[in-house]
């Protein structure tokens, strides 16, 4: 044991006495091992050196990166900002437009509302005036007393002789009809030109409308285009009319917008009910299978009803009756033995609520007027209301004023200058609304008979107005001005003016041939007038020629 512990101590001491860097000899490689050592040193700390300026640019390069980002995040924040007031002010300047241009409509549209002096309405020539000879005084008087004056008798005694005949025909129109299923009609009214006294071409037709409901226990529901619905823009104007029972829902059954499955059944309507309703629907003159009035079918129960009913009462009359025209279903002729003939219009209107708005069955056709939407869509006409509108104005207007005059003599001009040139989008129903419009907005005092050369260049103004602009809007519909007395319905006073010009812009051969027919008639109209102007003393007629030439 103490030898090998003694053994052991030997080899340590040993071990240390032979350790070079304790003992170093002379020749040992201590001092190239401490070359060595700084030159790896030396190569650590460039290596360290390289590494942090690889690390410094790293760091700098992340830096840069962040500031960068930043700086676009400032950017995109200060583009949506200003995007985000760029919006307001674009919605701004958009609102700011629309209202322009809604005033700027809403005053041409104001204009024949506007009852400033004469020399504020219409009192620039348009191009279309240049150069036109309008005929003097002398000379309107005198045609006016020679081609209009003359009809008013022979239309007063046409309207005794027609009313008192239609009269007859509808009683005897309602012996023949079944009171339980048929529909029931009421009095007939007239209307239009040759009963505001101003239809001066002939023949002489007049137009009665005659109401008609349907029998109990059945009524009328009607809706119109200004009801609330959206109408497309060629349905404006005209409505509809639901057959309904007498305290019926309008909507109906939910079976009828519900589909059952061909195992279930409405506990309400069994087959053979709806079978019997539609039986009922069709003898109440309703479109296939459903419930609404067909026009077609009234007009051909109608024609019916009328027939049997002058059967019964032809025995009584020298003079036969025929329906005159095919495109105008209530179109009648009465033939005297002697070869004289008058005609007049017989048609079915059904009222609108309680006013004296009538849908009308079938409306005389222009060459503007488009094919009807169906035969269950109803033009709706406010002749009622236009005849009592003239009536009330002409209270407060001087004796014999001119505005009949002015209607009379521009309706002859177009008419007689149709006849040379062919036929024109214009009719009477839109001279008549140009005379309305003009009746509304100038004093009453304007309107007296030594005014009739002003006033009847008013009327050719506004109408060329009208014709350039395409816009002639109804009289009544949209027009808040209406007279309190006649207790017009308001919803169409609140509805949107309806044009009568539209269909120019859709059919523009006809517009570019109305707009050659009117400038025709003003290069024309001293001419016309001339011809049927009774001799006047020659100072004034060379005077005349002159204007003409």
């Amino acid at each position: 044991m103490p030898v090998g512990i003694f053994r052991v101590c030997l080899v340590v001491l040993t071990a240390i006495v032979n350790h070079p860097l304790i003992f170093p000899r002379e020749n040992g490689t201590v001092p190239e091992n401490t070359e060595e050592i700084i030159q790896k040193m030396k190569e650590r700390e460039e290596t360290l050196r390289l590494e942090q300026l690889r690390l410094e640019q790293e760091i700098a390069e992340q830096e840069a990166i962040q500031k960068a980002l930043e700086k676009s995040a400032e950017v995109v924040k200060e583009s949506k900002e200003e995007k985000i007031r760029w919006d307001m002010w674009t919605a701004l300047s958009m609102v700011i437009f629309l209202l322009i241009e809604l005033w700027r409509q809403d005053f041409q549209e104001g204009i024949w509302q506007d009852t400033g002096g004469e020399e504020d309405d219409m009192a620039v020539l348009g191009k279309a005036f240049k150069g036109v000879a309008f005929p003097d005084k002398a000379a309107l008087a005198s045609f006016y007393e020679k081609r209009i004056l003359g009809t008013t008798g022979d239309m007063a005694r046409m309207r005794e002789m027609v009313e008192g005949f239609a009269d007859d025909l509808l009683e005897a129109l309602r012996s023949v009809c079944n009171r339980d299923a048929d529909m029931e009609v009421e009095d007939c009214m007239g209307v239009g030109s040759m009963y505001e006294n101003w239809r001066v071409r002939k023949p002489f037709v007049c137009d009665l409308i005659v109401p008609f409901a349907p029998p109990e226990p059945y009524c009328f529901r009607s809706q119109t285009w200004c009801s609330g619905d959206s109408f497309p823009p060629a349905e404006q104007g005209y409505g509809t009319i639901k057959v309904c029972r007498a305290g019926e829902d309008v909507t109906g059954c939910i079976c009828d917008k519900t589909k059952l499955g061909e195992d279930m059944l409405c506990l309400l309507h069994s087959q053979a009910n709806t079978t019997r309703a539609s039986s009922e629907m069709e003898d109440l003159l309703c479109f296939n299978n459903t419930q609404y009035l067909d026009a077609d079918q009234v007009m051909k129960w109608f024609q019916i009803a009328v027939t049997k009913a002058w059967n019964r009462i032809s025995h009584k009359y020298e003079f036969d009756l025929s329906f005159s025209l095919l495109d105008s279903p209530g179109a009648l002729k009465i033939k005297f033995r002697s070869g004289k003939s008058i005609a007049f219009n017989l048609t079915p209107v059904v009222q609108y609520e309680n006013s004296d708005v009538y849908f009308i069955s079938h409306f005389p056709r222009s060459s503007l007027a488009a094919d009807l939407p169906s035969s269950t869509h109803w033009f709706l006409t406010f002749a009622v209301y236009e005849r009592r509108f003239i009536q009330l104005v002409s209270k407060t207007l001087p004796a014999n004023a001119c505005h009949v005059s002015c209607l009379q003599i521009l309706s002859f001009l177009h008419g007689k200058q149709c006849s040379l040139t062919g036929p024109s989008g214009l009719t009477n129903y839109h001279l008549k609304t140009v005379m309305l419009h003009l009746l509304q907005a100038r004093p009453s005092q304007d309107w007296a008979p030594e005014k009739l050369e002003a006033r009847l260049q008013d009327m050719l103004k506004f109408l060329e107005k009208c014709l350039h602009e395409k816009k002639l809007y109804h009289f009544f519909i949209g027009n808040g001005k209406v007279p309190a007395e006649l207790r017009f319905p308001i919803i169409f006073q609140r509805a949107e003016p309806l044009n009568l010009f539209r269909p120019f812009v859709l059919h523009r051969d006809v517009y570019r041939k109305t707009v050659d027919t009117f400038h025709e008639m003003l290069r024309n109209m001293t001419a016309l007038i001339n011809e049927y102007t009774v001799h006047i003393p020659l100072a004034q007629t060379n005077g005349i020629h002159k204007e003409s030439l």
